[in-house]
């Protein structure tokens, strides 16, 4: 299972009008709290490398005297009614109100130090919030927008136009391009130096999931793809991505990089990774997962027990 997914949350409370209503008035319920889109966690007792999130009661939030935006109905956790909410303060919030050694921290760094539900809790929580922040207006009137439906729909304050809008996604392939024995990686200008990573791009109007893999293979490395195969799908809320993972089998090597979206790309071997050549991405992205695959399916041992392998 790739992370940030799972069945970790009942979603079914958000269409039960009558449990809806009770849990918006429960002084228990959990609230999942962001300050700039940073999550809100802490280090655990026993062991200092692993974070937990930190989720205030509605009734502790309120008595914080924090301003919040509207709560979003996410589901019942652990089973209990769940909300995400966004701090509007100005200045970061002393997040040790909440809990001893608590932080603001950007999910995308200490995802995998979380536990694997309450990861896909806050990814699911960060990009609701970032949704609401970032649709305040109408797209076709540009009147104030109104919360709808426990937050997940928003819907046009001007009674002429009513125009809904619902959370946004945008799917993107991503693919791990291979002829058996190497496989295909690129590197962008930003990443520090030997960090590589799997082709990916986002799916355009009028396309197919295989197109925009052969298209996005070949217009930034010029290779050509066949036998295109999909593996598995990963929530990315950074800030509204679903990544759609792929293999494909080149059948062409000469690389070439026209479209300045890659710095490099170069065919790496089995023994290459092995060798902490290159740096590949985090456990927790499907990148890794796709290489894992790849790795796996002709090696002597999997690729995470190999010592020298090296991730960012």
């Amino acid at each position: 299972m790739n992370w940030y997914s799972g069945a970790y949350l009942d979603r079914a409370l958000r269409r039960d009008a009558e449990r809806l209503a009770a849990a918006h008035l429960d002084a228990d319920a959990l609230m999942v709290p962001l300050w700039h889109g940073r999550s809100l966690v802490r280090a655990m007792a026993a062991d200092s490398t692993r974070l937990r999130a930190v989720l205030p009661t509605r009734a502790y939030l309120q008595a914080s005297g924090l301003p919040c935006g509207a709560p979003i109905a996410l589901g019942l956790f652990r089973g209990q009614a769940c909300f995400a909410l966004e701090l509007q303060s100005e200045t970061m919030p002393d997040a040790e109100q909440f809990a001893r050694g608590a932080q603001f921290a950007d999910l995308r760094q200490i995802g995998m130090l979380l536990d694997a539900s309450e990861a896909g809790l806050l990814a699911y929580a960060r990009a609701m919030v970032h949704w609401l922040r970032t649709h305040r207006h109408c797209g076709l009137c540009g009147s104030r927008n109104e919360l709808a439906a426990t937050g997940h729909a928003l819907r046009c304050s001007n009674a002429q136009c009513g125009h809904e809008q619902f959370p946004r996604l945008d799917p993107a392939i991503i693919v791990l391009v291979h002829d058996g024995d190497q496989a295909l990686l690129g590197r962008q200008s930003a990443w520090p130096p030997d960090r590589y990573s799997t082709i990916a791009g986002f799916v355009e109007p009028g396309e197919s999931l295989e197109d925009a893999v052969a298209r996005e293979v070949a217009e930034e490395t010029a290779i050509r793809v066949t036998d295109i195969v999909y593996h598995s799908s990963q929530p990315w809320p950074f800030p509204s991505s679903l990544m759609l993972g792929f293999t494909a089998r080149a059948t062409t090597r000469d690389i070439i990089l026209d479209d300045r979206e890659l710095e490099d790309a170069r065919w790496f071997s089995r023994a290459d990774i092995a060798a902490g050549r290159p740096r590949l991405p985090p456990r927790q992205s499907v990148a890794y997962r796709l290489i894992e695959h790849w790795y796996d399916g002709g090696a002597e041992r999997p690729l995470a027990e190999e010592p020298g392998a090296a991730r960012w």
